[in-house]
């Protein structure tokens, strides 16, 4: 073969994969143009499945080839199987020039003589293989060898170009179906912190206040209510807060929800050190949604006075948020009730979601201590580098 002539052909398959935007169209492309151009009679193209350790057919052109370009009953043969087999597992060309004295040999619907098996592969990765048979034997020669492989070659980085488009496609759709999730979700949150339940049960108490003339407890809740309605305000939309911002906010929000609920509950907030050494950040939002859970599950099937211990630790790479109450039988933390448990399942589905799109391994623990017959939550988050670092 002339070297006018190979360089020819070898233009002519990169034109005419140039345009192709998958792989079907790319093998029955190829395995067209062997027939075409190369003049052979038989081409049938494989590609690897590496989950079935598989060839799998997927073009043909010649006696085996189906005009439609459907594939009814495509063959499959066993990598390590037949010629075509160990080319694909060698990642080696062969030529065979007799195959009636070849073992290896599989017989599809005739048998033929000559056989040359190329690999399609690139940077030591095998995709497939272009298997090609004729009639006569000795028929194929190494200038077939010399233009197949390096057909093969165009080939094969073609599909590792198709390939790395689907997945960084695939990608760009989950980071962006991700990011429409994680809006759905601050939504969500952003409508539990200020739940109208709560506002207006807030609200009602504080006018309460005002019309029983107790002025000094009237503007103590009032001012509290702004300051949380505030913090919530300030920081809508953002991915990560201060830690002791969280813990003033905490503050201010049980302090209210003991005032909706009559004094039926108690709490301790536990933070070690003073609040304003707390330097730390953590994701927004989880902390809240975690607490009113709790509270909105205790307080909707719990006619007993509970007690809340809520504990914070601090270390450098994580911070722990622990809510403790006193077990009973008629409530339960490690059960939430049928009322509470789509918002559990929303909080869930952040942690979930920021774990996936940020990497954070934030975990939500639950534990009963039969001793001590004490419920505790402990939601575990990453200690988060400030925004502007």
């Amino acid at each position: 073969m002339k070297t006018n002539q190979f360089e020819d052909i070898l233009i002519y398959f990169s034109k005419s994969l140039l345009g192709k935007e998958n792989e079907d169209e790319i093998l029955w492309d190829l395995a067209k143009n062997c027939i075409a151009k190369l003049g052979f009679v038989d081409c049938v193209v494989y590609l690897i499945d590496e989950d079935q350790m598989l060839l799998v057919q997927k073009a043909a052109y010649g006696p085996k080839n189906p005009k439609d370009h459907n594939l009814y009953n495509p063959v499959e043969i066993g990598l390590g199987q037949g010629i075509t087999g160990s080319v694909a597992s060698s990642g080696k060309a062969e030529i065979v020039s007799d195959t009636s004295k070849d073992s290896r040999y599989i017989v599809d619907d005739d048998q033929r003589l000559s056989e040359i098996c190329v690999p399609i592969s690139n940077e030591d990765i095998v995709y497939g293989v272009i298997d090609c048979e004729h009639p006569k034997q000795g028929f194929f020669t190494e200038h077939h060898l010399k233009m197949l492989s390096a057909v093969a070659s165009i080939c094969a980085i073609k599909i590792k170009s198709v390939r790395a488009n689907k997945a960084l496609r695939e990608k760009q759709e989950s980071l962006l179906q991700i990011k429409e999730e994680m809006m759905e979700l601050k939504l969500k949150a952003l409508n539990s912190q200020l739940n109208p339940h709560f506002v207006f049960n807030a609200l009602n108490a504080i006018q309460y206040y005002v019309t029983s003339e107790d002025k000094k407890s009237a503007l103590e809740y009032l001012s509290t209510f702004s300051k949380l309605i505030r913090h919530n305000l300030k920081h809508l939309g953002a991915e990560v807060v201060e830690l002791k911002e969280e813990i003033k906010m905490l503050g201010w929000y049980l302090k209210l929800q003991k005032l909706r609920y009559d004094d039926q509950f108690e709490f301790t907030l536990d933070v070690g050190n003073p609040v304003g050494q707390w330097d730390a950040m953590v994701p927004a939002t989880l902390i809240q949604t975690l607490l009113e859970n709790t509270i909105e599950n205790l307080m909707s099937s719990n006619r007993s006075k509970i007690h809340l211990n809520i504990v914070f630790k601090l270390s450098k790479d994580q911070v722990l948020f622990e809510i403790q109450h006193e077990h009973n039988e008629m409530n339960s933390l490690l059960e939430p009730t049928s009322q509470n448990q789509e918002h559990n399942e929303q909080l869930l589905d952040q942690i979930r979601l920021l774990n996936t799109h940020k990497g954070y391994q934030i975990s939500k623990e639950d534990y009963l201590d039969s001793e001590t017959n004490k419920n505790t939550v402990v939601l575990t988050m990453p200690n988060l580098p400030a925004p502007n670092h």
